[in-house]
């Protein structure tokens, strides 16, 4: 009897053992994990083009300015991403815009916000224009509400447009926004357009198919299996009454002055469907329309790599001479503006095909951890950031300042090209690829987290061995 309570004791034991190893394992992984994610060093990857995951590999991680360092050197010009507040005042209006203004205050304060004065420059490309461009077709509609036009004379179109530029600027927006998207009046008024209201528009137009089709725009759908933009186009075909066609190569043909038309009524086709659909839902379905035009080209300017190609081309190993030059030659990239992700794998693909083209047939990128991130701003240096390929907006908080969401903060391969060429990328499924995530093969010289584990599987073994005595 007493053996019996001896082992029983013992089973127990083991068992209470047993529960806590269980609880301290799973503490250890997250603690590991964590460290993995926050580890601050550069890790090469080796990883190789994939097809894009089912999960969430492009977690995306919320950079705010509060989180950097104080900036202690008031006579320097201060980092892109240093916490600042708007300085707001009441705009000086010509009281001849025949819209009220109060009636689109979200929308006014949105575009404020995604054109601040500080950031404006950095996201104008992938944010602000964007977000500009909208707001201009969404304040057309609300003046055909009472118009029954869908554009503006001239005289009123420079009236209302002065006065959308100083509303935004007093809300703390870059005053020279319409210079640095290239908008002006013009953009109200129809330009060369022969349909201009909403009579003949809708004599003209299956309205009805219209509105069906971009009332609801897919954002993981609409830039590879569009729905909206044909939508959108056939209108403007039908109202433009141009001979326009569109040939193989997906380009239209025709003059230049029938493209001017056709651009301008497409612009008229925006302002109904902002006439007949909410501000919402029209401000979405038109970012997610530009989401899709501005990431089919990478936005950066690239001088010619000389340096680069002379110090690359022979290299077959990691040569410090070459990425040097590689690293020197990206670091004045890095300057110029934040991308999205699909814009950084087109602009890695389009640099590597300039240093094919010049004779470095070797894939430098994974020679020198040249990763997707180092094609846009760094955060001080140390942390470069990803836009998400999605509409994005900067956010503004009273405490923090700006700041914006990053995406693709892992370290992942730039793409080298297979070839010189740039016609055989594409970002749409099936042929769309994105680099995957470095495999477990690439941590194997940095640390011992896997030792660890290997270690610990003889002692978890024996631990469901004395499990299954309970």
């Amino acid at each position: 009897m007493d053996c019996f309570q001896t082992v029983t004791h013992l089973k127990g034991s083991l068992c209470q053992v047993f529960l806590l190893f269980i609880t301290w394992l799973f503490s250890f992984q997250d603690v590991v994990a964590l460290q993995t994610v926050l580890e601050p060093s550069h890790v090469s990857s080796t990883s190789e083009l994939a097809n894009p995951p089912s999960t969430g590999l492009f977690e995306p991680i919320e950079i705010s300015p509060a989180v950097f360092p104080h900036y202690p050197y008031t006579g320097e010009t201060l980092p892109p991403m240093y916490p600042t507040f708007p300085t707001t005042y009441v705009p000086n209006l010509t009281g001849r815009c025949p819209v009220n203004f109060s009636a689109m205050s979200i929308i006014m304060d949105k575009t404020a916000t995604d054109c601040s004065q500080p950031l404006a420059a950095l996201v104008g490309n992938v944010i602000c224009c964007p977000q500009l461009g909208s707001l201009l077709h969404i304040f057309q509609g609300f003046y055909s509400m009472k118009s029954e036009n869908l554009v503006l004379q001239n005289a009123v179109a420079n009236d209302c447009f002065s006065d959308i530029i100083s509303i935004l600027a007093s809300k703390g927006a870059n005053s020279t926004i319409h210079t640095l998207c290239s908008v002006t009046s013009s953009n109200l008024t129809g330009g060369s357009c022969p349909v201009k209201d909403v009579i003949s528009f809708e004599k003209t137009v299956n309205t009805s198919k219209l509105l069906e089709a971009c009332s609801t725009v897919d954002p993981l759908k609409e830039c590879c299996r569009p729905v909206c933009q044909p939508a959108i186009m056939e209108a403007a075909l039908q109202i433009s009454g141009s001979s326009l066609a569109i040939n193989d190569n997906k380009n239209l043909v025709g003059g230049s002055n029938h493209v001017n038309a056709l651009n301008d009524c497409k612009g008229v086709v925006y302002s109904y469907l902002s006439s007949k659909l909410s501000a919402d839902v029209t401000n979405t379905a038109f970012r997610i329309l530009s989401a899709c035009k501005v990431n089919k080209v990478c936005p950066l300017e690239f001088k010619q790599p000389s340096e680069v190609i002379k110090a690359c081309r022979n290299v077959a190993a990691p040569s410090p001479t070459c990425c040097s030059s590689l690293n020197t030659y990206i670091a004045g990239i890095q300057k110029q503006m934040l991308i999205t992700n699909k814009q950084a794998i087109i602009c890695a693909a389009f640099f590597g095909s300039m240093l094919r083209k010049g004779g470095v047939m070797t894939n430098v990128y994974e020679l020198c951890d040249v990763d997707l991130k180092d094609f846009s701003i760094q955060a001080y240096g140390q942390q470069g950031c990803l836009l998400r390929s999605l509409p994005a907006d900067v956010a503004f908080d009273n405490s923090t300042g700006y700041s914006f969401t990053c995406d693709l903060t892992d370290n992942i391969a730039a793409p080298w090209p297979l070839s010189s060429s740039m016609s055989s990328l594409s970002l749409c499924a099936p042929e769309m690829s994105l680099p995957a995530l470095p495999t477990s093969e690439t941590f194997k010289n940095h640390g011992c987290t896997g030792c660890v584990l290997e270690v610990l599987v003889p002692i978890f073994s024996f631990f469901v061995f004395s499990a299954l005595l309970c």
